[in-house]
C-alpha cells in the first residue's frame, strides 16, 4: 500500500500545492455540480420546464454558493485577496463559460439528439468542471 503524503512529498511544493486544489477543487465541486446537475434536471423534468431555461435558473441558484465554496475552500490561500470586486467579476465571466458550454451539451444531446434530460448530467460532471477548475485557477484566484 502506497502511503498517501509520500506522494505528496515526493513533488515539489508548486505541484503540491497545485495538487491540493486540485483536490479540494473536486470535492467541493463535484458536491456543488450534482446539486446543480440534479436541481436542472429535476427543474426541467418535474416543473416542466425548457431544459436550456432550467439550466438557467440552475445557474443562478448555484453561482452564489459556487463563488463562495470555491473562494474559501477551494483555491483557500492562493492568489490575492485584496480585490473582491474584481475577483467576482472574474469568477462570474468563468462559470459563464462553463454555463455556456453545459447549455451547448443540452442544446446537442436534449435538443438535437431528442435524447433524455439526464444526459447532459454527465458532461457537466465529467467535462465541464475540469475547464472551470484551469480557468478558475489563471484567472480568477490568482
Amino acid at each position: 500500500m502506497v502511503n498517501r503524503g509520500s506522494i505528496f512529498d515526493a513533488l515539489p511544493p508548486d505541484q503540491r500545492v497545485v495538487a491540493g486544489q486540485v483536490i479540494r477543487y473536486a470535492a467541493a465541486g463535484l458536491g456543488i455540480t450534482i446539486a446543480f446537475s440534479f436541481a436542472y434536471w429535476a427543474i426541467a423534468e418535474w416543473g416542466g420546464v425548457d431544459p436550456n431555461l432550467s439550466l438557467a435558473i440552475a445557474f443562478v441558484l448555484f453561482s452564489g454558493i459556487g463563488y463562495v465554496i470555491h473562494g474559501r475552500f477551494s483555491f483557500a490561500g492562493h492568489g490575492s485577496r485584496d480585490r473582491p470586486l474584481h475577483r467576482g467579476s472574474r469568477f462570474f465571466i468563468v462559470n459563464l463559460a462553463g454555463f455556456f458550454l453545459n447549455q451547448f451539451w443540452v442544446w446537442l444531446l436534449v435538443k438535437q439528439m431528442d435524447g433524455a434530460t439526464w444526459w447532459p448530467t454527465l458532461l457537466f460532471v465529467l467535462v465541464t468542471p475540469w475547464l472551470t477548475f484551469a480557468l478558475h485557477r489563471r484567472f480568477v484566484y490568482q
